[in-house]
């Protein structure tokens, strides 16, 4: 393996109920005025918001919401909870949602106290300003494992531009299986998608033999597909969803990193595409994953073939990805562009530009070019 340090900043509080003993613990720590941050509003009719905000009563807290963090969240409303947190002189950011809102706040967290543009600092200057003002998650859609770190996927609408900035990690994160029954499920489906993506980018990423964190990235994808087959039988399995939460947390919390490096192209990929069309980022995933595993099949035969027979009980590599695209199927995700729905036509000329400012990883089993990415989103329509 090779030489890495680990530590683990966020505290977890997992389990039904558990909301109430994070906030209870926790929140005498922060200041009186609390941003209270989510997306559409779907937390007011399943009764989070209610509970929410009756147990920041409780610890007599201010709350100011800041409300409408949408999917794919945009660097415009970043800039719009940085001003409100300056504005109202916040002391804490609680961020209830999915992967959208946390990244959106772990952002507006760092932005509002620095001067620089949180953007330049990291692509212009190549640095990074990870502190900020103190902040806490809950999680209602899980995939993402937005609450394990401090990175966050940000679309700059005016660059063309979504990928990863560098900001807070949450101080503590609430992880509660139940606050995610009512999500559609599609929606709870794309996510689960996401975490495996994740185990499995960092699992065909350099390492030795035999590594244990790819061992353990091995058994997160598995479970993962075992429990969202669950969810396909029921989706209303809490126990499904218990195990998917933590497989999301368990891909994103630097655990399958350790003493290894990690791939991520098809992230970038996918991150582009998004850019471009705004489409769901778990179904875009769906569409590319499997297109990239047979680009680099022979660069990876080895960690294919284990993938194949450890996730999916198949013999060859082969085998293995043809199992990766009957479930993809039978999860009833996209396996085409042209199943994304996107809002924008996808045409060639389209992909061309995702192609050609697609972020090249040089960590993967062999380093694309812009001109294969290219092709791999052709292969994809």
């Amino acid at each position: 393996m090779n030489t890495f340090n680990y530590s683990y900043p966020v505290k977890v509080y997992f389990g039904k109920g558990s909301a109430k003993e994070a906030f209870s613990n926790e929140l005498k720590k922060y200041g009186s005025k609390v941003l209270l941050a989510y997306g559409g509003g779907s937390i007011k009719s399943n009764g989070i918001y209610d509970e929410i905000v009756s147990a920041l009563k409780e610890e007599n807290k201010e709350i100011i919401e800041f409300n409408g963090i949408m999917s794919n969240p945009t660097y415009k409303k970043v800039q719009a909870g940085v001003e409100l947190v300056k504005k109202e002189k916040i002391d804490f950011i609680l961020a209830v949602g999915g992967g959208s809102v946390i990244d959106c706040c772990k952002v507006i967290s760092t932005q509002a106290t620095i001067d620089e543009d949180i953007w330049d600092l990291e692509y212009v200057k190549g640095q990074f300003s990870t502190t900020g003002i103190p902040m806490g998650a809950v999680v209602t859609a899980s995939g993402t494992g937005a609450e394990m770190n401090g990175g966050a996927v940000i679309t700059h609408e005016e660059k063309n531009w979504k990928g990863g900035i560098f900001a807070s990690t949450a101080d503590f994160a609430v992880l509660d299986p139940t606050y995610t029954m009512t999500v559609p499920t599609m929606q709870v489906l794309s996510g689960a998608f996401d975490t495996l993506s994740h185990a499995l980018e960092t699992y065909l990423g350099n390492s030795d033999q035999d590594n244990v964190s790819d061992d353990i990235a091995l058994a997160v994808m598995k479970n993962t597909v075992v429990n969202m087959r669950r969810l396909l039988k029921d989706i209303h399995d809490e126990q499904a969803r218990s195990n998917l939460m933590w497989n999301s947390a368990m891909a994103e919390n630097g655990i399958l990193k350790c003493g290894r490096q990690t791939d991520f192209q098809v992230h970038q990929i996918e991150h582009q595409l998004g850019a471009f069309t705004d489409c769901n980022h778990g179904q875009g995933l769906a569409v590319i994953q499997p297109v990239y595993c047979y680009h680099i099949l022979d660069d990876a035969h080895e960690k294919l073939t284990k993938f194949a027979q450890v996730v999916f009980n198949q013999q060859t590599a082969q085998a293995g990805l043809e199992a990766l695209q009957e479930f993809i199927k039978e999860c009833h995700l996209p396996t085409t562009l042209k199943e994304l729905h996107s809002k924008v036509v996808i045409t060639d000329d389209l992909l061309k530009k995702v192609a050609n400012t697609t972020n090249i990883i040089k960590t993967n089993p062999r380093t694309l070019t812009q001109d294969e990415v290219y092709q791999i989103l052709l292969e994809c329509k």
